[in-house]
């Protein structure tokens, strides 16, 4: 299965703080926004990524990411000259999708919660139809609508309903098979001119392709696309890694943790960073992970470890 990023849009809901910069770049406390979905495609073992947004931010993309081999992965880029809705990114990426399934995640899109890898492997095993994730939230008129029979399966979907007939709104992560740039060329534009998601989605209802995952209450979905969610998502990720001491969405250490990188790797990854708090975490996982082991693993861990005391000593900080 391959991933598509879609960090494309306008980001008006934002200004006057994104007028310069794309909202997928601005920080969710102590890492790019973009960082939050792209380790969503890697916890779904999604290698090959194909990241969309403006011609004037994409080269902001391309100097954050790279081409993704230092954490394993391989990115392509693509433009989007207009935001025409989120379906058009099947059509941008036919020629990436081939004949592969597909994870499509928004890029303003944070998902957390226990067993979340496990939900998310299952999901990349699609291989027919198309799969959605939905999640309960207190005020679903602002987002696309689930309704579900007795037995759990979708019986329809609309897109910010006045009178919403469940309070399960899908998340933006959707998981198709291959023909989904064929099903999205050939949808028409909605009344705000653009090609929906949900329109796409209801394709593939009406062919009893589509499945749908409930969520649990103990995930935390973000769309940080307003003031507010932006700050509650940074709020929720600060208190959850100062008060466990592990981060969230941690590119490297995923990479690190699912075997694209080694030890060696990472530490070359974190000297660049050493100047803070997350630098410093990457040391503290090859220490702890490099203790008691092979010889050339316990002195890289030694070098590690070397390394940010100096550097704290340099800099009169204390841990």
């Amino acid at each position: 299965m391959k991933g598509i990023i879609l960090a494309g849009g306008s980001g008006t809901r934002l200004y006057p703080i994104s007028q310069v910069v794309s909202k997928q770049l601005m920080p969710v406390y102590d890492k790019p926004m973009i960082y939050y979905p792209l380790s969503i495609l890697m916890l779904a073992g999604i290698r090959e990524i194909l990241v969309i947004s403006t011609p004037s931010q994409l080269p902001l993309f391309q100097q954050l990411l790279q081409d993704g081999s230092q954490w394993g992965l391989k990115f392509s880029y693509l433009e989007q000259p207009r935001p025409d809705g989120l379906a058009q990114a099947f059509i941008l990426g036919k020629d990436f999708i081939a004949n592969d399934s597909v994870c499509l995640i928004l890029g303003d899109n944070l998902l957390y919660g226990y067993g979340l890898t496990d939900v998310l492997t299952r999901a990349a095993q699609l291989r027919e139809g198309a799969l959605i994730f939905g999640y309960r939230v207190a005020e679903p008129q602002h987002y696309g609508v689930v309704e579900l029979n007795d037995a759990g399966q979708v019986v329809n979907i609309e897109e910010k309903p006045s009178i919403p007939k469940s309070n399960y709104v899908v998340p933006g992560i959707y998981f198709y098979n291959s023909q989904v740039s064929e099903i999205a060329d050939q949808l028409k534009p909605s009344a705000r001119n653009e090609l929906e998601i949900t329109d796409l989605n209801r394709v593939y209802l009406n062919r009893g392709q589509l499945r749908i995952e409930l969520l649990s209450r103990g995930y935390a979905w973000f769309d940080t696309g307003t003031y507010e969610s932006l700050h509650q998502a940074a709020s929720f990720v600060q208190t959850l890694e100062q008060r466990q001491g592990l981060k969230i969405a941690c590119i490297e250490e995923i990479a690190y943790r699912l075997g694209y990188i080694d030890a060696n790797q990472l530490y070359q990854l974190a000297k660049p960073l050493a100047k803070s708090s997350y630098g410093l975490y990457l040391m503290d996982i090859i220490n702890g992970d490099n203790y008691n082991v092979q010889v050339h693993h316990n002195n890289l861990a030694t070098s590690a470890n070397r390394f940010k005391q100096e550097f704290l000593k340099a800099e009169k900080l204390t841990l």
